[in-house]
């Protein structure tokens, strides 16, 4: 096939990647209504390992005790990631959990500062204080720190923000598992099984017994499916190959459309409101992300003209 061909399909897959992604926040939101977000985590990983698994079930007999170590610290951190956020969008909006979950573009050069001693360039630092500058704008009206979903900078939002920190280090380790040469769908599946495990050793505790009248529910069911197959399985696979086939400057891109179609889905399906400060500061955000994620390749560029 073409080149530009396979990387148009490959753009494509990475901006549907996006787009679902975006929805599941919107699904999220929803179920938070009828299932504890522990119970969530564990049933959306519990599918998404089992079907990667009957998809990829030849490459079981290659899994060994670095995978399994590697894939344990994965899963723990995607798992940290997803039930903070869940829970964050518990306590505030679908909205406001989608563009504050972006805050990981931030952490990841900031993180990696002081383990791997490279400080990070001025356009980072830019990029950190035009994101803080759209938290404001988007969550500080008034000190809401009891839980609810008003407008003010709320337990959810604080959450949310911790989310983007477990994001960030999930994705440093990832990085370090394939420069060490582990299989990438191998790891794709055992951060799966581990995250599903760490959620059904924790659920209990914190959302109590198995909410077996829940999953009676065919709403919740379809849910659970759309965050399993759709949003787990389907996602991650297609951003792993969507990363061969194009720049990486412009797959981070693609992706981070999630946040926009976050928003947009929570306006159309869940009727919350976007004021114009809201607004201001979903554009600070989002443009900080594009800053922190391509600055490399944009100042490279200008200083070549």
């Amino acid at each position: 096939m073409n080149s530009k061909i396979t990387s148009f399909f490959a753009s494509a897959g990475l901006l549907l990647t996006a787009a679902i992604w975006g929805f599941a926040f919107v699904v999220v939101k929803d179920s938070l209504l009828y299932i504890g977000s522990f119970y969530m985590v564990a049933i959306r990983f519990t599918i998404a390992a089992i079907g990667l698994a009957l998809i990829f079930f030849k490459k079981l007999k290659f899994i060994d005790k670095k995978h399994l170590f590697m894939g344990a610290v994965t899963g723990f951190f995607l798992y940290a990631g997803y039930i903070v956020q869940t829970v964050g969008c518990f306590y505030t909006t679908a909205g406001k959990n989608a563009f504050l979950t972006t805050i990981y573009v931030i952490f990841i050069p900031l993180i990696s500062w002081p383990l791997y001693k490279k400080r990070p360039a001025l356009f980072v630092f830019v990029a950190a204080v035009m994101s803080l500058t759209g938290i404001g704008l988007l969550a500080l009206v008034g000190n809401d720190f009891s839980g609810s979903e008003g407008s003010g900078f709320n337990r959810g939002d604080v959450l949310t923000i911790i989310c983007g920190l477990f994001y960030a280090l999930h994705i440093l380790w990832t990085e370090k598992c394939n420069r060490e040469g582990c299989d990438t769908m191998i790891m794709t599946l055992l951060q799966f099984v581990f995250a599903a495990i760490f959620g059904w050793l924790t659920a209990p505790f914190f959302d109590g017994a198995f909410p077996v009248e829940a999953l009676k529910n065919s709403k919740v069911i379809i849910s659970m499916l759309y965050l399993g197959i759709f949003s787990s399985m389907i996602c991650f696979s297609l951003q792993n190959i969507g990363l061969k086939y194009v720049n990486s400057s412009l797959a981070s891109l693609f992706l981070s459309f999630e946040s926009v179609f976050g928003i947009l889905f929570s306006a159309l399906f869940l009727g919350e409101k976007l004021t114009l400060r809201m607004a201001i500061g979903c554009a600070l955000i989002f443009f900080a992300v594009i800053l922190a994620e391509n600055g490399c390749k944009i100042f490279r560029r200008k200083s070549k003209i």
